[in-house]
This record gives C-alpha cells, structure tokens and sequence, in this order.
C-alpha cells in the first residue's frame, strides 16, 4: 500500500510538473511575442483558381479507375474536341464588344466569439473589390455561431462594401450562421444553406456572474464608482440594483431592435416578429420563415457554376515573423503534450495490492 502511495505521487508530480512546465513556456513566449509585435501586420494574397482543381481531380480519378486503352480513347477524344474548339475560335474570332466570362470570386469566414477573422476577410474583400466587376460574382462561404454585437457588426459592414459597389453576392451556410453570424449572412442577394445548417437565433444575450454575497460574506468591501448614473449598470463584485437591472435589459432590448430593423432591411420577405424570437431553424425549416432562399451545399453551388464562371478562391495570409511561428509551434507541442499527459493520467490504473 505505501509502495502504491509512493508510486501514485511520483507519477502525480512529475504530471503537474510537466504541465506547469509547459503553460509557463507558453505564456513567456506568448508575452515577449506580444511586446515585440507591431500593431500593423502585412500579409500577401494568394489566389487558387477552384477549376484547375476539379480538372486535377478529375485526372487523378481517370487515372486511377481507367485502364490504359480507355485512358488513350479519353484523351484521344479531348485532343479532338480542343482541335475543333480552336478552328471554330479561328473561324469565328470573339469581338471586342463580346462580354467576358463571369470570374466568382471565393471567400472564406470562419466566425468565433470575437469575430477574429474580420481582420483577414477585410484584406480579401479590398483585394477582390480591385478587380471584381458587376458582371462577376462573389461568395462567402460563412460559417459563425455569433458573437460580440461590435465585432461583427463590424463583419457586417465589410459585406456592406460589396453590395454598395453591386457586385451580386451570394452566401453559403454549410453548418451554422446563428446570431451575429446570421447578421452577415443576412445581406446576401442570395443565400443558400444546407439542408441540416442552423440559421437563426436572432437575439441579443448576456450574462454575468456576481459575487457580492460571497465578498460581503467574507467582509470584503467592493467598490464601484462612476461619474454618470448609467456608467455602470451591473456588475460583478459590487452590489446590483433593481434599477440597474432594468436599465441593462432596456440596452439589450435595443440592441435586440437594431437586429431586427438590420435583418428587415435585407430581407424583406421575412416576417420579422415571427423569427425575431433567438430561435435556431434548420435549413429547411429556414426556408419555409423565408431566412435563406434555397437549399444546397456551398460544394455543389461552385461545382456548377465552374461550368460558365472561372472561379478564384481567394485567401489573405499574414506573413509571419520568427516568434510568431515559434509560439506557434510551442502552443501546438504544448497542446499535444498536455494530452498525452492527460489521456495517461485517464488510461493508467493503479490497483491496491
């Protein structure tokens, strides 16, 4: 029994050493990144056209399912018809006044909490609003469950400078675009969802915990002063009023009303006190309440349209500096070793003899 003790607590210090270890690396690493950063980042743009891709997909199936007389015929029959498609160029050239084939331009957002994407989504869209005409097309495939009411307003706004140049702009929810995330996807000319996406929850939440009994109980003075009667209306260690609460409802009650009045504004079809609520529909009960106008997955959206349209897949990447990457790889050997520790402390039994 005492030699299970002793064994039990040396494989215990040596667990919480090693974690102790490992957030100590981490949050140096991460305080001298941060005082050394610079505030403005620069990155590049890279651009993937999303039709050479299919194509290379495409030759990577043939070339693995098709046997060696029908790949010849394939490509026999490939030569053909580009040969015939140049002498009908040739035959008849393409004028001048002739439109162009429509470019889509791709964009990716992947919302948390605190919007963070926003940053890199502005670069994008100012990239694409260079070259993109009113004959082209951009989508942004969205995915967010919401967050702070500024953050993504904010989001929202950089969508905004697409419809102002009226660019069309389509929206596609693969999994979820809920509350400040269905505040984005809302401007679309068109937005699509998947049959199983949750769109909604167009409400406004907040929530706080308040410890004052507790300090009071441990006779703890906890004071809160400000200059203005509504400077602070709850808080977390002071005592909260009745009047402060009503007045914290009230502010969220406007919000809530901004939200609405942005959602009718955009889509007018829908009834907006119907859907208003902080419910979550799926796609196919979202396009019943009119919240999205067709169901389809993003994939299935550009695999289509990469007939008539070349599409460019478009990703801004902030360069990064040496203790970026090093905190990077430090945070992710962090992660993996924080788990491995912890799936030993999970899967080690330890049997009293």
């Amino acid at each position: 029994m005492i030699e299970f003790l002793s064994d039990y607590g040396l494989f215990l210090a040596k667990s919480v050493t090693v974690v102790f270890a490992i957030i100590a690396v981490v949050a140096g690493i991460a305080v001298v990144s941060s005082r050394s950063r610079k505030d403005t980042k620069h990155g590049d743009i890279e651009v993937t056209h999303y039709n050479d891709e299919l194509l290379e997909m495409k030759e990577s199936l043939e070339d693995a399912i098709l046997d060696k007389e029908e790949l010849k015929e394939l490509h026999k029959a490939e030569k053909k018809k580009e040969k015939e498609e140049r002498k009908a160029r040739k035959k008849n050239p393409p004028k001048s006044d002739e439109p162009r084939r429509k470019r889509i331009f791709v964009l990716d957002f992947d919302g948390d909490v605190k919007a963070s994407e926003v940053e890199p989504f502005r670069q994008e869209i100012s990239a694409v609003l260079l070259m993109a005409e009113k004959e082209d097309e951009v989508v942004i495939r969205l995915e967010s469950p919401g967050g702070m009411v500024h953050e993504y307003g904010l989001a929202s706004s950089q969508i905004e400078r697409i419809k102002r140049k009226e660019i069309p702009l389509t929206i596609c929810v693969d999994r979820v675009a809920a509350s400040g995330g269905y505040m984005m996807a809302c401007l679309a000319d068109k937005l699509l969802a998947a049959p199983f996406a949750i769109v909604g929850s167009i409400g406004v939440i907040a929530q706080l915990p308040n410890f004052h009994r507790l300090l009071k109980k441990n006779e703890i003075d906890y004071e809160v002063l400000t200059a203005g009667e509504y400077k602070r209306t709850l808080t977390v260690f002071g005592e909260n009023t009745e009047k402060g609460r009503e007045k914290f409802v009230e502010e969220l009650e406007e919000t809530h009303e901004l939200f609405k009045n942005f959602v009718s504004e955009y889509r007018e079809s829908v009834d907006i006190d119907k859907v208003a609520t902080g419910e979550i529909w799926f796609g196919k009960q979202a396009l019943e309440v009119n919240l999205v106008d067709e169901l389809t997955t993003s994939d299935q959206y550009l695999m289509d349209a990469a007939d008539e349209a070349d599409i460019f897949e478009v990703c801004y990447e902030e360069k990064k500096t040496l203790q970026d990457k090093i905190s990077d790889m430090t945070v992710s050997s962090g992660e993996r070793l924080l788990n491995k520790v912890w799936g030993q402390l999970i899967n080690n039994r330890f049997w009293m003899k």
